[in-house]
């Protein structure tokens, strides 16, 4: 995508949850390209209470696992997003992150133009996960999927965070031939240079300390938990495992029962980011980066954050083999795959890793340039194609007839 972008491009997003990290760092990075944006977007229960520097219509509270009250208070969204149909109908682009805003801003894009009397703006629809009720195969699938459908033939672009989405699902599931952009999931450090945090450099390893393997950021996978619980038991002193970031205890039966019970796993707790990135990181030898929260669907699929933000950390990460995580690993020369998430897997990787082994891999991510896994504004241009398609054909969106 060439060409810059014209001031004041007006852009409406709809999100899933206003404080949420990356809803906010893609708003920031519009804001930074010079656009005008009105988001709309719902809260979600338990999430910090923020106040966004731009203009927000609330569209309700989401409460967790509450599939049905989605559904239900969609109607209730539409109503409240058109308290701001005229910013609606005078957008220029409309982004819509995940099926459910999607259907809502679908619903409320049309009557916005309707009563504005405008033509609507083209949608972008966002996807960052597939859900699972979008794989399943009964009946719930079938009309989840369809709604999907529906989304994709109104859509001008889908903008997927991950390759694996369009080639394992988008295309043979849903039939989708039409136009995508890949936008990374990268590590975001804000718009100004001068107050980004240092990135780490390179630190001669201990003597004599047991290897350590991370698990950090969103702590939710039950499965990989007890896979770095159950290493740790077989390695014993030979390894330690740490844990920091958010703890969704929702998704983890006996986390802290588990944790007391070793002596060589330990929890460091949440931290800020991305200041407290760097300290998240420090000491690990390698992270545990593979999602196993989905496995066989989103999960193999995704490409998770965790690997942009350890390697730009210098920590090379570990992931399944066939996951779309493990090839990206193994292609880009981020760190290491194993074949199962076994512990006896595991544990053989980790005891055939060398201290000069380990500090080569640190510092060849450490020599790689910040851009391989940092986001910057210009990496959310390709949302606003559709928008600067339509501004080369016609300078303003032309005015519904009256007949």
């Amino acid at each position: 995508m060439t060409g810059a972008v014209p001031p004041g491009l007006k852009v409406a997003v709809f999100g899933f949850d206003l404080a949420e990290a990356a809803q906010i760092r893609r708003i920031r990075s519009l804001i930074a390209l010079g656009c005008e944006v009105t988001s709309f977007c719902q809260r979600r229960e338990g999430s910090p209470d923020f106040q966004p520097e731009w203009r927000n219509i609330d569209l309700g509270l989401v409460r967790h696992n509450d599939i049905k009250g989605r559904a239900l208070g969609s109607a209730r969204a539409v109503q409240r997003a058109m308290s701001g149909w005229r910013a609606l109908s005078e957008a220029q682009v409309i982004i819509a992150r995940n099926l459910d805003l999607a259907l809502i801003a679908l619903t409320a894009r049309r009557l916005a133009g309707l009563r504005a009397g405008r033509r609507p703006a083209p949608l972008v629809y966002e996807c960052l996960d597939i859900h699972d009720l979008m794989t399943r195969p009964g009946r719930v699938g079938r009309v989840m999927r369809a709604a999907e459908r529906r989304v994709l033939a109104r859509a001008s672009l889908l903008v997927v965070s991950s390759p694996g989405f369009v080639r394992e699902y988008f295309q043979p599931l849903q039939g989708y031939d039409g136009p995508t952009a890949l936008v990374e999931n990268k590590l975001w450090l804000g718009l100004d240079d001068a107050a980004r945090p240092p990135r780490p450099t390179a630190e001669a390893r201990s003597e004599g300390r047991p290897l350590t393997i991370g698990l950090v950021g969103s702590i939710r996978c039950q499965a990989s938990v007890r896979l770095l619980m159950e290493t740790a038991d077989l390695m014993g002193d030979r390894v330690r495992v740490r844990i920091a970031g958010a703890l969704h205890e929702h998704a983890l039966s006996d986390f802290h029962d588990e944790l007391a019970q070793r002596e060589n796993v330990e929890w460091m707790g949440p931290y800020d980011y991305p200041t407290g990135l760097a300290q998240a990181y420090a000491g690990c030898d390698l992270v545990w980066a593979q999602d196993m929260w989905q496995r066989g669907t989103n999960s193999d699929w995704l490409l998770p954050n965790r690997i942009y933000e350890a390697s730009w950390c210098g920590c090379p990460s570990v992931a399944l083999r066939t996951t779309e995580t493990g090839r990206r690993i193994a292609r880009d020369n981020l760190g290491y795959v194993i074949d199962a998430p076994q512990p006896d897997e595991l544990a053989a990787l980790l005891q055939g890793l060398t201290p000069r082994q380990l500090a080569q891999d640190r510092n060849r991510l450490l020599a790689r340039p910040e851009s391989d896994f940092v986001q910057v504004a210009q990496d959310v241009r390709p949302f606003l194609a559709p928008a600067l398609d339509l501004q080369r054909s016609s300078a303003a969106f032309p005015r519904l007839s009256a007949g």
